[in-house]
């Protein structure tokens, strides 16, 4: 294939969905100019229409989905897919961005709290309800990032959206150390970091996110997934 700026784009590397491996620590920003740019390089361009379907938070990893030319015309409808996450809940403490973006500013008694209560608070998270976003979000108030807001240490206070978590088990309980780690099938604007926080609440303690990965969105499943090495080692060879 030619590499020069004049270079036709070939149909089996553009106007497709590729499903990726977020990296922990790099924002869904960051892997989609890393893949836009590794495709311009490779197809001798230098603009092409790259977007993400689902914000992945820094802290976390697992399948993120990139559209590419004019399969960004299907983010919204692959924004749609049912997400599943795996989530690793400290509780006993809280931070103000319910993760550990931040440090603990907060501890709580959790001596009340029996292997009987965990189970019981999990379960009742099934189901439709309304869930209050992070401040620490990209939700918008009055036209601006709530993290904005939020980091410049302004009050936020964002309204209670409906959600549905399809499905949420337990995978492990550590009673000693005080985690738990979730398996949660769940709909469109469901906030993982939020339901830590409202965990704590029920069960009259507090709690923060300590590890998620997103093992699936949609059709897509974390065995579809391309690391960044993998995508950028196929490319020469146009095996996509």
């Amino acid at each position: 294939m030619m590499s020069t700026s004049t270079a036709t784009p070939q149909p089996e590397v553009i106007d497709r969905v590729l499903a990726f491996e977020k990296p922990l620590g790099w924002t869904s920003f960051q892997l989609v100019g890393k893949v836009r740019w590794l495709l311009c390089r490779h197809l001798g361009i230098k603009k092409l229409k790259v977007g993400h379907a689902g914000t992945l938070d820094p802290l976390a990893s697992g399948v993120m989905l990139i559209a590419v030319g004019k399969a960004t015309k299907r983010i919204e409808q692959l924004q749609q897919g049912r997400k599943e996450y795996v989530a690793t809940i400290q509780i006993g403490a809280t931070t103000p961005s319910y993760d550990l973006e931040h440090p603990v500013d907060q501890t709580y008694p959790t001596e009340h709290i029996t292997e009987e209560a965990i189970r019981a608070a999990v379960s009742s998270f099934e189901g439709p309800q309304m869930q209050v976003p992070p401040a620490f979000s990209a939700c918008k108030v009055d036209g601006k990032r709530a993290y904005d807001l939020a980091r410049k240490g302004q009050d936020v206070e964002l309204r209670a959206k409906p959600i549905t978590i399809d499905t949420i088990t337990i995978e492990s309980l550590d009673m000693e150390q005080m985690q738990v780690t979730l398996r949660i099938a769940c709909s469109k604007g469901t906030y993982i970091r939020s339901l830590a926080r409202d965990l704590g609440e029920t069960l009259h303690s507090g709690a923060h996110l300590t590890a998620l990965r997103r093992t699936r969105v949609g059709n897509y499943a974390e065995s579809d997934c391309l690391t960044l090495e993998q995508f950028e080692q196929m490319l020469p060879s146009h095996v996509l």
